[in-house]
């Protein structure tokens, strides 16, 4: 029953064929229209670390200094990607692997800031998995070359695991992992905020948390040239004034902004971790930088040794 379930699995979501390669078949990318010729136009996702700019463009403190910033809301990062490598959009806000893919290929992209975005490794009742050592023989929903394929690694290397053991399923959506977990489809999956916390309130149990692990992926990325100087520091300085409010006023004061763009109900911005602070913004670490990398040309190496043994 598992192999069958694997093979439609891996059939209706067709996984990445190497390094920033295209997006699902099923998925398409969406883009608002009209949009001001002017316009600054930033990818995001539906996730709690896009909350600050989610509030800057609700609140109109982009246009308060003097900037006019478009965003463009995506379910899946591969389809963020394909915005920007279309042209549709500007910027986006990503993940370290998946933007140092895009800079293997060849597209310059300058890093703005670092996110708070901070993923769970989570697994639901039905799959009676309490440790990550159990984890063998069963499917994990993520995306390949992203932060969650990258944990993925991370979550099996602990747990001292065979890779062939733990059989990756490429889901890009994050609400529709959420949904296989409720449904019980799928055993384990890599989740952001808050859809973690909604996986959480399904009763589902927590096996890692970057939060602890001190891995800071999260990154805000935009093609070259398309900021001067100036206008990269009022995007900085509108994105701080977001975080103060948020932290001053706290998750719940926004909480019609956050069930729009993520998609979540109010009880599960009531159960959000109450001790979450909105840092300033801050360059991504020369570490978590390193760490993509690092991760990216093992699998680089490991890809050309599979295809040299065929």
């Amino acid at each position: 029953m598992r192999k069958s379930i694997l093979i439609w699995m891996t059939t209706a979501l067709v996984a990445l064929q190497g390094c920033g390669g295209e997006q699902e078949k099923k998925t398409t990318v969406k883009v608002p229209l009209p949009i001001d010729s002017g316009a600054v136009r930033l990818a995001v996702m539906p996730t709690l670390d896009c909350l600050p700019f989610f509030l800057a463009s609700e609140h109109g403190l982009f246009a308060s200094v003097g900037l006019n910033i478009v965003l463009l809301p995506y379910q899946a990062q591969m389809d963020c990607d394909t915005a920007l490598q279309r042209g549709s959009a500007d910027g986006m806000a990503t993940d370290l692997v998946r933007s140092e893919c895009l800079i293997s290929q060849g597209i310059s992209l300058t890093y703005i800031m670092r996110t708070q975005a901070s993923w769970q490794l989570l697994t639901g009742k039905a799959a009676r998995i309490s440790r990550l050592k159990q984890l063998d023989d069963k499917m994990l929903a993520m995306t390949r070359y992203s932060a969650t394929d990258l944990l993925a690694d991370l979550a099996v290397d602990s747990a001292r695991l065979k890779p062939e053991r733990v059989f990756r399923i490429q889901v890009n959506d994050v609400n529709v992992r959420l949904s296989m977990l409720q449904n019980a489809i799928m055993d384990a999956l890599l989740l952001p905020e808050p859809q973690a916390t909604a996986a959480r309130n399904l009763h589902a149990a927590v096996l890692l948390d970057t939060r602890k692990l001190d891995v800071q992926l999260g990154v805000v990325a935009f093609k070259e040239h398309v900021f001067t100087d100036k206008q990269q520091q009022l995007f900085l300085k509108a994105y701080n004034q977001a975080c103060d409010s948020i932290n001053q006023q706290g998750l719940d004061a926004y909480s019609d902004i956050i069930q729009k763009y993520c998609g979540v109900t109010q009880q599960v911005v009531d159960s959000l971790p109450s001790n979450l602070i909105f840092q300033p913004a801050a360059q991504p670490r020369e570490v978590d930088v390193e760490r993509a990398k690092a991760w990216l040309k093992e699998k680089e190496r490991i890809a050309y040794v599979e295809k040299r043994s065929i």
